[in-house]
């Protein structure tokens, strides 16, 4: 985490028949299949019919994959903190002189943030990948970004705080995952409803899930491309927050990050011994935790406080 120092639907469907013949799938016949894009009586018309059908074939070739996305969305998420409690441990007297000779950490304090973070992150990251305890392990997590913000100093830097809103967001995705339907009741109170409580922190993710992708277009020398892909991934980054087409926007996003992450932040392609190498190994690790959310988001859906979610009621 902050520790990186380096010391050196569309119109109703007509009525039908879905199966004359007996042949049917047990997949149901989508949207699209009712419009054909070519006697759309509109523009709007003709792009709902497409983005529905594109929406049909991601999720029907994706199907292998979606039953493993929220093993792999949950190992991702944390595998930013598995890399910075390995980091610490190997750089652990690097990091105890920045503390102590920078930051004026007493001997005491400084080995004690140092073996609190290692310890909170190691274990809580194993709660999240096992599903054990998943809300307090997300919680702790939470503390650790806190904490080693104020600790290291980076609190008040523009890219941290935009990388590590994205980071909570995906925490916050998480912890949506592992809520159940259940009420929480209490004396002269009404009941509270563990799905409402759902929606509101998927809101939340999802809104602090595009942080990272913000700091990408407000850094970095500009050209053609950049701002392209800029315009399009603002785009991406507007519908996932509003919750419209929230699934193949945030897929759309997984494919844009992943490929950024691969290209700008190749680490292993920099000596060890060079200071960028650690830079970017920390942004490689962190873009890789805000995919982990967006594939969460990919699978669970943008919830009840979403454009789509109002869609189905209107």
């Amino acid at each position: 985490m902050t520790s990186r120092i380096h010391i050196a639907r569309p119109a109703a469907a007509q009525s039908y028949s879905s199966d004359p013949h007996g042949l049917s799938n047990s997949r149901s016949p989508s949207g699209f299949r009712s419009v054909n894009p070519s006697e759309a009586d509109s523009f709007q018309e003709k792009l709902r019919a497409y983005s529905t059908q594109i929406e049909d074939y991601i999720e029907i070739y994706s199907q292998p994959l979606k039953p493993h996305l929220p093993s792999i969305g949950r190992f991702l998420i944390v595998v930013t903190f598995l890399e910075d409690a390995w980091r610490i441990m190997t750089q652990w007297s690097d990091q105890l002189w920045y503390l102590q000779k920078h930051r004026k950490f007493p001997w005491g304090i400084a080995h004690f943030f140092l073996a609190f973070n290692v310890i909170t992150m190691i274990v809580a990251s194993g709660a999240v990948i096992t599903k054990r305890h998943t809300e307090y392990a997300t919680m702790a997590l939470l503390s650790v970004v806190i904490i080693q913000g104020f600790g290291y100093g980076l609190i008040f830097d523009l890219t941290f705080f935009l990388r590590n809103l994205s980071v909570i967001g995906g925490l916050f995705m998480v912890f949506s995952d592992s809520m159940v339907n259940r009420t929480k009741s209490f004396a002269g109170l009404p009941s509270i409803s563990e799905t409402d409580r759902k929606k509101y922190f998927l809101l939340a993710g999802r809104v602090l899930l595009i942080f990272l992708f913000l700091g990408f277009i407000i850094q970095g020398s500009w050209s053609i491309g950049r701002v392209f892909v800029s315009i399009i991934g603002l785009v991406a980054c507007v519908m996932v927050a509003v919750g419209f087409k929230a699934k193949w926007s945030a897929a759309f996003l997984v494919v844009i990050l992943s490929g950024f992450n691969v290209i700008a932040n190749n680490f292993w392609s920099v000596h060890s011994a060079h200071p960028t190498r650690d830079f970017l190994k920390y942004d490689f690790f962190q873009t890789l935790s805000i995919v982990g959310g967006l594939l969460l988001l990919v699978n669970m859906g943008p919830g009840g406080l979403s454009v789509d979610e109002k869609k189905k009621v209107y």
